[in-house]
């Protein structure tokens, strides 16, 4: 049985709630590998709240103390500490470690892994589509990590050109035992849809709280908040506003777009209210609730194509059989020693 080292630096529900499957992992009978993780996070609170959980079999203080030597890095930070992440731990990293990293963006870590990381070192960009379970409900604190949260969803690959095949079907292997079914994508077309996906929902819970703090009605309407608010504006609960600030400038030009687009729908779904035309509104609410209806049938059964598929290998099937070959595969099991 190969002792796989993994690192993960950022304790927040995605870290915690992979330290959560290897964990589940490691006690099945038929796993043929055994993930050991050691853990780090600036935030003591994340840190001693994944701790309680039983995420990781050690937490450190120093980051390079949490990737040296490891087999594969998570990076699960702060996407405003990443870039110095990328920097710090760069002369930590062992020969042909393969780094996952978990920011919202990916174009700017492809661009952080060229300039900081040696070619010895296989870095992807991953991003998970989560379980359909979770969908509506948790923040992105520890507390809130689940051991099944990538069940039934995917995770989403973006390696840098450098990354070697045996890098690429580490990371395919590595999603299939978090429950994930792995799909590779262009980081172009991603950073693309993250401007839909994740800086406008976060930008349009601020702009919405920012209007409603500075209207004269605010002492009133403070006090009627309700998990409708709360939903709408929990990135200024659970994301610090440099991360948010990184988030939008960094894609600045494909979320501006989506803005301008969103801007002439308000536009003329305030005009319809002006003018009092209920046909209008009906037939604009029916539209949107059909379609997320249908958005949502797919989204839960993972059948995109409505071809009656299953989602893909499961990671019982696999047991990981990437791992079984190639240069990283031999240095697991111990054919060849370098550090």
């Amino acid at each position: 049985m190969n002792n796989i080292q993994i690192g993960i630096l950022g304790l927040g529900r995605l870290g915690t709630s992979i330290g959560l499957a290897l964990k589940r992992y490691n006690a099945r009978k038929e796993s043929r590998h055994q993930f050991d993780v050691t853990a780090h996070d600036p935030r003591a609170s994340m840190t001693t709240a994944a701790e309680k959980r039983g995420a990781a079999a050690r937490y450190v203080r120093g980051v390079t103390e949490a990737v040296s030597g490891k087999d594969i890095v998570i990076l699960a930070l702060p996407y405003a500490d990443m870039e110095a992440a990328y920097r710090t731990i760069a002369p930590a990293l062992r020969t042909d470690a393969v780094v996952l990293d978990t920011a919202p963006l990916k174009l700017p870590s492809l661009d952080w892994s060229r300039k900081h990381f040696p070619a010895t070192v296989h870095m992807i960009g991953v991003t998970p589509i989560v379980n359909p379970k979770y969908l509506y409900t948790g923040l992105d604190e520890a507390e809130d990590a689940a051991e099944d949260l990538f069940d039934q969803g995917a995770l989403l690959l973006m390696p840098d050109v450098r990354a070697n095949s045996d890098a690429l079907q580490l990371a395919s292997d590595f999603a299939l035992v978090l429950g994930a079914t792995p799909h590779f994508v262009d980081p172009v077309e991603y950073d693309g849809l993250a401007a839909a996906t994740e800086g406008l929902p976060a930008l349009l819970g601020v702009a919405m709280f920012r209007m409603l703090a500075r209207s004269q009605g605010w002492n009133d309407a403070q006090r009627a908040g309700n998990p409708a608010l709360g939903q709408l504006t929990h990135h200024l609960r659970d994301t610090h506003p440099d991360d948010l600030r990184d988030l939008l400038l960094f894609n600045r030009e494909n979320t501006a777009r989506y803005l301008s687009d969103l801007i002439d729908v308000l536009d003329g779904m305030r005009d319809t209210l002006l003018r009092n035309d209920r046909d209008a509104l009906e037939a604009t609410l029916i539209e949107a609730a059909d379609t997320y209806q249908e958005w949502l049938r797919k989204r839960s059964s993972g059948r995109w194509e409505d071809k009656g598929e299953g989602s893909g290998t499961s990671a019982g099937e696999s047991l990981m059989s990437g791992l079984l070959g190639g240069y990283l595969a031999r240095r697991l099991r111990g054919d060849k020693k370098d550090n």
